[in-house]
């Protein structure tokens, strides 16, 4: 039976539980510079304190743990430690070639965590979300205020940003995909065509989940958006 419809199948029983943040379990560890560099980006010119996507090569052993708490204290989904782990995020850290193997790392940790902890009580699986975050920039919104009509990114660069984080996360085990935190539609756009672009690719498709923010009282999204126009403007993917 395929993940996706296992997943189905235990949907139409009982409630799927996701874990909770990343980033507030690896604060709880006091990282300092040394920690997320490990021995490896030891010489990077750099800093990378606070790049907590890094970890899975650094400190694996970490984010081992927080996939284990989670999985131990009900989670049926882990999400993988990949919030950042884009080209465009990855700048500002001076990481951006180290998409893939962060991304592929990342999903091989969380595989093995949940299949150890499925090994434990087989009548209940567990589940790989590979997550891929808004990135730091917007395809609808200038950053720019005395220039309106400028962009930072294109929705062809963000189509191919997401295509690249996909690949890591699909070979690396994931059992679906998740865009996490969006908070401009054509951002999501974009990364829905470029998962498109890695099924047809791969011929092979996985379950694609997506969680979206909404920025204030108003119910609008950051681009400006109701849920219910949001909802109609990605009808089109297979959600």
């Amino acid at each position: 039976m395929d993940k996706e419809t296992q997943l189905k199948q235990i949907l139409q029983e009982r409630v799927l539980v996701m874990d909770g943040a990343m980033g507030t379990m690896i604060q709880r560890h006091g990282l300092q510079e040394e920690d997320y560099r490990g021995e490896r980006f030891r010489d990077h010119p750099l800093s990378q304190k606070g790049n907590n996507d890094l970890l899975v090569l650094t400190r694996p052993e970490i984010i081992r743990e927080i996939h284990e708490e989670y999985l131990l204290a009900g989670a049926d989904m882990i999400e993988t430690d990949t919030f950042n782990a884009n080209r465009i995020s990855l700048a500002d850290y001076g990481m951006e070639e180290l998409v893939y193997e962060i991304n592929l790392t990342a999903a091989r940790l969380a595989r093995e965590v949940a299949d150890k902890v499925t090994a434990q009580d087989p009548s209940r699986p567990r589940f790989v979300i590979g997550t891929m975050g808004p990135t730091n920039k917007t395809a609808s919104i200038s950053p720019k205020v005395e220039d309106p009509g400028y962009r930072a990114v294109t929705f062809d660069d963000l189509r191919e940003v997401y295509a690249e984080q996909a690949r890591g996360l699909i070979d690396g085990g994931a059992d679906l995909l998740m865009l996490e935190t969006v908070f401009d539609t054509l951002n999501a756009k974009a990364a829905l065509a470029g998962l498109e672009e890695v099924f047809a690719e791969k011929d092979r498709r996985l379950p694609v989940m997506v969680s979206v923010t909404v920025v204030d009282a108003s119910g609008r999204t950051l681009s400006g958006q109701t849920l219910e126009a949001f909802v109609i403007s990605v009808s089109h993917a297979r959600l």
